[in-house]
């Protein structure tokens, strides 16, 4: 008697089901064996780890900048004449006050001159008329008009001072005469530049910081600048822009640190870091940041279980050492060779150092 095939699959279902347990029961010790040898297999990749454990460190925010002049300003005359000469050279240092550029006197001295001597005059003028007053010899109103061409000759005098002294074109601040405009012989209209004094001490660095990291500066923070020539300058925050560049969406921040000497330069490449207070880092080693694949910065690190993962972390500082990070957790074995050819969940073995 012929069987209808419903009955042959339902018959067949439970014979499948008991051999395939059957089996396993035979083979299941060799599969865990197969799986533990899968793990430790020699096509594993191997990597090299360092042992990173946290410490305490000051927390820092980083910014790119610029060293600047605390002030520039070009040096104009108030008057015109002549340049007779001019006494400070280029590049050099001057003190508050000094001669730059001195423009030939002309007649400024012999109005001067003039002037004193009418004042002389007037004040003999305006005596004889008080005496005479006082004794009813003279009206009070001529006795009056005297004082008040007293009063006109000595602004005389201090007019034909103060044209005298703007022959004189002098330095506004303790500086360094940065640039000279004129030669000797050279023609000045009032308002014509002598030169550029720039002040140096102190020493301003200009930089950029990002909008995640403007909220932890304040105004006074200490600060340091690590300079393109291997300089350290250590001064304070001295202004924190409320206002984001809409272009490059960042903030732009000010230090400012003694500078003795004017020793250091304008427009020299600088690394700004601003304190803002201490937390727990890691050190690591520089070579060790990798980018995921959203283009986050990081380390690859190599968990108990000999998966690889990622964590993304925030350089605080540079140092010759390495980098100093935020964003680990605890002890790390952070993968120091090898990290850029593993990927996260990826089964690693670590070489014995």
């Amino acid at each position: 008697m012929r069987l209808k095939p419903q009955y042959v699959v339902a018959g067949a279902i439970p014979a499948v089901v008991i051999l395939y347990f059957v089996v396993r029961g035979l083979l299941g010790g060799h599969g865990e064996q197969t799986q533990a040898h899968a793990a430790t297999r020699p096509d594993t990749p191997v990597v090299q780890v360092s042992v990173i454990a946290p410490q305490l460190r000051p927390y820092a925010v980083m910014a790119r900048g610029r060293t600047q002049a605390a002030r520039i300003v070009s040096v104009r005359s108030e008057t015109s004449g002549v340049v007779a000469s001019t006494p400070v050279r280029e590049g050099s240092f001057v003190r508050a006050g000094q001669v730059l550029c001195k423009l030939n006197v002309d007649a400024r001295e012999a109005t001067l001159e003039q002037a004193r001597a009418n004042l002389r005059a007037k004040q003999l003028t305006q005596k004889a008329s008080a005496d005479l007053a006082a004794k009813g010899f003279r009206s009070p109103t001529q006795a009056l008009t005297d004082q008040a061409n007293l009063d006109q000759a000595a602004a005389a005098v201090r007019q034909a001072e103060v044209a005298l002294r703007q022959t004189d074109i002098r330095a506004p601040f303790a500086g360094v005469f940065n640039q000279r405009s004129v030669e000797v012989g050279a023609y000045l209209a009032p308002g014509g530049e002598c030169g550029v004094v720039m002040e140096l001490d102190p020493l301003k660095i200009v930089g950029d910081v990002a909008e995640s990291d403007v909220a932890k500066l304040r105004v006074g923070a200490p600060a340091h600048a690590t300079l393109a020539t291997g300089e350290r300058l250590d001064g304070v925050v001295y202004y924190v822009a409320k206002d984001a560049d809409p272009q490059t969406r960042t903030y732009p921040v000010v230090m400012v640190a003694h500078n003795p000497a004017s020793a250091v330069r304008g427009g020299l490449s600088a690394q700004i870091s601003v304190d803002t207070g201490k937390g727990e880092a890691h050190l690591a080693p520089s070579s060790a940041l990798v980018l995921d694949t959203a283009g986050r910065q990081g380390v690859r690190y190599v968990a108990d279980n000999g998966v690889v993962g990622f964590a993304p972390v925030q350089i605080i500082d540079e140092t010759p050492q390495g980098v100093w990070v935020t964003g680990l957790d605890g002890t790390v074995r952070v993968i120091t060779v090898g990290q850029s050819y593993v990927s996260e969940g990826q089964r690693v073995r670590v070489a014995a150092r």
